[in-house]
């Protein structure tokens, strides 16, 4: 009888043993990150052709993410990495001319994300929130951009694109493989816009609003 009631006890006990392991659990995953801008641009202001606008490429970098588990559903993620560099290519007017410069975008970013279902369930989607600060560094000219300006001073012309806080929105999924280890994929979508300014004077108003795919494969602590 003695053993019985502590068997019973023993089931009582281990659900909620199993929640507070879930709450104020680290994970630290390891990965790649795909940011792919959505560019609508501006036109550079005179002097230069009409229409003349930009374009960006992507990029994918490793990086790694830390994230805390709050309780139950709530938890806060911190991705980090070192940088995605990105090509600039005239558009409108100058389509055509090829790369115009490259900028490496540096996010500083808080993601608080909402997970659905059971806090031991093997899978567990989950919407977000983050805030952003985005640094903009290393722009640079290039030869072609050089060539085009009328202005284009003997040292070339230089580049610089304003930092801006942000917020964007997004949806993941989490797998548990075992009671450590665990496969992640998310999606977010960030609004940002920017204003870049040639060392010349002239400047070009930029909405980037890039979408951001992670991949990663993490552990629990």
């Amino acid at each position: 009888m003695k053993k019985f009631a502590f068997a019973t006890l023993a089931l009582a006990i281990l659900p909620s043993l199993a929640l507070a392991q879930a709450a104020g659990s680290w994970l630290i995953q390891g990965g790649v990150t795909q940011i792919t801008p959505h560019v609508s641009s501006g036109t550079l202001s005179a002097p230069a052709p009409p229409n003349t606008t930009v374009d960006v490429s992507g990029d994918t970098k490793p990086t790694l993410q830390i994230t805390y588990i709050i309780d139950d559903h709530f938890a806060l993620a911190v991705p980090l990495g070192t940088g995605f560099k990105h090509k600039l290519y005239g558009n409108g007017a100058i389509q055509g001319v090829g790369q115009i410069g490259t900028v490496t975008a540096l996010p500083a970013s808080l993601f608080f994300q909402y997970r659905f279902g059971e806090a031991q369930a093997r899978f567990r989607p989950y919407a977000m929130f983050g805030m952003n600060y985005v640094m903009f560094k290393d722009a640079a000219g290039s030869a072609a951009l050089n060539g085009l300006n009328p202005i284009n001073p003997s040292t070339g012309t230089g580049l610089k694109i304003d930092s801006q806080f942000t917020v964007s929105t997004g949806l993941g999924m989490s797998y548990k493989l075992d009671d450590k280890w665990f496969v992640d994929l998310s999606y977010a979508k960030t609004m940002l816009k920017t204003t870049t300014t040639l060392s010349t004077g002239q400047s070009i108003h930029t909405t980037l609003d890039p979408s951001m795919v992670s991949l990663g494969v993490g552990m629990k602590f």
